[in-house]
């Protein structure tokens, strides 16, 4: 199918004022009306893009905003269609004032696949993404992208995309269906010159909730991203999960199944980490589950948690294309205090690497009902490497197989060098089973790399599931972090 380009723009709106209570107010006003589902206002042919279509629609990069000024950041836009057919407003705001950015075709190239566009006016864009001179001083590579939902993404120094954020989860794994709340409108504030940072509002809408979220984010090695967030409850909300992190991962070393595969690995992220206030890190590593598995992890004193992906090299996965050696992880630390609550770790079971099929995230002790504010701040951290510096060394891999015994199983687990004071007693390696029995604990140095390495064996009662926890301690002095994992035969 062909079109004929014909130039076209969406409705003229005027500027208005902007302060740092429009989007909480706009929040607050939403949460006491009936909730109103984004009408699809996409003329046909924009709604009917193919897959192929779709991708043969780019953004001009000529046409990026604040480029023509040499700023530091610019700005480049999603055109609808396709899944997108519900398109967001997006403003400028400088100097208090907020003027809408109007959708042009102008503003797109457009492939063999399709020569444009009809002439309806549009009022927005699918999502947008944000650049920045993030590798090196000549050239402005993808920092940041807000597209779908309430899904974003961002970049550290020499990453490609991995796994995502989102603004939130509610009743993510629950029988009765999860609900995904949407950023409705959008504004960013144009950055000053020299600045080394950019500022991102956004307005989310959902039956359950709307909010307000304020982005400072900041490009780096690692780029930071401080987030405010103000929710309100228009009804009560079963499973409120805050600083959702969601990610892909279909095998690893401890989880390869059935699947006849190259490569050695293939993930977004291969564990989850928590550190508690209290000093516990703790590292779960991730699988791909026969069935729907849900661990909660209670916290009292949240340091912070993260997807991680601490396997970089090149020949952990053997993947010229995906290069998931270069994938960020990504820390949530919260900003004051959350109280009470639990990290949740959701594992999905999947048979391809396109399913996002990890989902973690935070969920307060106290019930979100109906009418019910919450104000909570938190920072995500992307990039490659672990931006948390625990003393103890860390889990660098996990191995299992066939036990001395007959129906046990043999757990390796490797640790790095870590940074203990010297050692004035012998090394053990502390292991612990909800169920079956745990033989042959042993601890040793990795004369390879330099830190230790674990062996224990397991040996099941029969068909029940284990969890599993061990660490390495010599004397008083704990040596590493706490490895936790559950086992189902």
């Amino acid at each position: 199918m062909m079109w004929t380009l014909v130039a076209c723009a969406g409705p003229r709106t005027a500027a208005s004022s902007f302060g740092p209570d429009t989007v909480r107010e706009r929040a607050r006003k939403l949460a006491l009306e009936p909730y109103q589902k984004p009408v699809a206002s996409l003329p046909p042919a924009y709604a009917q893009l193919t897959y192929d279509q779709y991708r043969d629609i780019r953004f001009r990069p000529e046409k990026a905003r604040w480029r023509d000024a040499e700023l530091p950041f610019q700005a480049q836009f999603f055109a609808p269609g396709f899944f997108y057919t519900s398109p967001i407003p997006m403003h400028e705001v400088d100097a208090g004032r907020a003027e809408p950015i109007r959708f042009s075709p102008e503003l797109f190239s457009y492939g063999p696949l399709v020569k444009g566009l009809p002439d309806s006016p549009i009022a927005g864009f699918a999502g947008f993404r944000l650049s920045h001179p993030l590798n090196r001083a000549e050239y402005f590579d993808e920092l940041v992208v807000f597209l779908g939902a309430s899904y974003f993404r961002a970049l550290g120094r020499g990453n490609v995309y991995g796994l995502s954020a989102r603004g939130l989860a509610i009743d993510t794994a629950l029988p009765e269906g999860e609900e995904f709340p949407h950023f409705r409108e959008f504004w960013m504030e144009k950055p000053a010159p020299g600045a080394d940072r950019v500022v991102v509002h956004a307005l989310m809408d959902s039956p359950s909730v709307t909010g307000a979220y304020r982005f400072v984010i900041i490009p780096g090695e690692r780029t930071v991203m401080e987030v405010e967030a103000q929710l309100h409850a228009r009804k009560a909300v079963k499973r409120l999960g805050v600083a959702p992190l969601t990610s892909m991962y279909l095998f690893g070393e401890n989880d390869r199944g059935t699947l006849d595969d190259f490569r050695p690995e293939v993930h977004d992220s291969d564990g989850l980490v928590l550190w508690m206030k209290n000093g516990e890190h703790l590292w779960r590593p991730l699988q791909n589950p026969a069935h729907l598995s849900v661990s909660s992890f209670q916290v009292e004193g949240l340091r912070g948690f993260g997807l991680m992906q601490r396997d970089q090299d090149f020949r952990d996965y053997e993947d010229l294309e995906a290069r998931y050696d270069k994938r960020p992880s990504v820390w949530v630390e919260p900003v004051g205090d959350w109280g009470r609550g639990a990290v949740q770790l959701v594992e999905i079971p999947t048979h391809q690497e396109i399913d996002d099929n990890i989902v973690a995230y935070w969920v307060p002790e106290k019930p979100f009902t109906a009418g019910a504010e919450l104000r909570l701040a938190w920072k995500l951290t992307w990039g490659s490497g672990s931006p948390e510096k625990p003393r103890e060394a860390l889990t660098t891999a996990t191995r299992i197989a066939q036990g001395s015994t007959p129906g046990a199983r043999r757990f390796v687990l490797d640790f790095s060098r870590g940074e203990g004071a010297e050692l004035q007693a012998p090394v053990e390696a502390v292991v612990t089973t909800s169920s079956g029995r745990v033989l042959l604990p042993t601890a040793q140095r990795n004369e390879a790399t330099g830190g230790w390495r674990a062996t224990f064996e397991l040996v099941p009662e029969g068909n029940t599931p284990a969890e599993l926890r061990c660490f390495l301690r010599s004397g008083s002095q704990t040596l590493t972090e706490t490895w936790s994992y559950p086992w189902t035969p």
